[in-house]
């Protein structure tokens, strides 16, 4: 058995963890998530995008053939799948079995920015949305996107998805700015938390976009994912030689653990605290099993 972590926080780690049926294998994987089960969702760029496994690795079926067209974000609230498609600039609600529930944004029309290519810090802020990554529900209501790929924004949005603000500009340093705003996740005090994965950071914002505080010392956060235990799971990218970590972070930014890992590009935490984590390099998900 392998294990990871420190102190309070050891986990067993499971290489490849789902079992595929024959003949199916994983395409890119941006994203994982699971539901008040503990099934896992498993957001992929292939035939059919969201791939549905129990707890113990076991294949349960799949949903999303033809309705997306680049899956980046998802994240899972009260059973409800909260989606981002990149390319065609649209963030989209779902049933877990797979039904559309609501749209923002019109598909194909992107915001002006004068960004090109994804990834690039952006010559200019604008509206929704022009490649976005990641949709989060408030405990309020509200609605919220982070737009990073060819923006540099967090959108808010009411309930019904009537736009209320949008924050963030262009930059690599000061508070506010951002470059690829590439997650986000909204605390129960409803608190923002944005991934800068550009600037190596994950910044703090009131509900109304405020800034509050930064959390450094980090390879550029893929992703942010919020426990139930109120702490913050990051998905970090390879820095300045140093391999790729998963790290956890209390609410005050706090390190509680911390280790190397391959490449993640989506994290996500279940009811009993074990860890699951999707990679768009391998195209695989990894599975760390709680010890203590």
């Amino acid at each position: 058995m392998t294990t990871v972590g420190s102190g309070s926080f050891v986990y067993e780690y499971i290489e490849d963890f789902p079992k595929l049926p024959a003949g199916i294998s994983f395409g890119q994987i941006p994203a994982v998530a699971t539901d008040s089960q503990d099934r896992l969702y498993v957001f992929q760029r292939a035939a059919v995008p969201t791939l549905i496994f129990d707890r113990d690795g076991n294949y349960l079926g799949g949903w999303g053939s033809g309705i997306m067209t680049d899956p980046h974000g998802l994240t899972i609230v009260n059973d409800i799948a909260y989606t981002t498609d990149r390319k065609d600039s649209v963030a989209v609600m779902f049933t877990l079995n797979g039904k559309p529930l609501q749209v923002i944004g019109k598909r194909g029309v992107h915001s002006d920015t004068g960004c090109e290519k994804p990834g690039e810090l952006v010559p200019r802020a604008a509206g929704p949305f022009n490649y976005p990554t990641e949709l989060a529900p408030a405990p309020s209501g509200d609605l919220y996107v982070s737009d990073g790929y060819r923006n540099c924004c967090v959108h808010r949005f009411t309930a019904d998805g009537k736009l209320i603000q949008s924050w963030g500009k262009p930059g690599k340093s000061a508070p506010g700015e951002f470059h690829l705003s590439h997650s986000v996740v909204i605390g129960p005090d409803g608190r923002v938390y944005v991934g800068d994965r550009g600037n190596k950071r994950v910044q703090v914002f009131s509900a109304d976009g405020k800034f509050i505080d930064m959390w450094t010392g980090m390879g550029g956060p893929n992703h942010v994912a919020l426990g139930k235990d109120g702490l913050f799971y990051i998905a970090e990218q390879k820095a300045d030689g140093a391999p790729g970590h998963i790290s956890i972070r209390d609410a005050s930014g706090r390190i509680l653990a911390r280790w190397p890992r391959r490449h993640i590009h989506g994290i996500c935490v279940d009811s009993r605290g074990d860890i699951y984590a999707g990679s768009t390099s391998n195209n695989a998900v990894d599975k760390y099993v709680r010890i203590r």
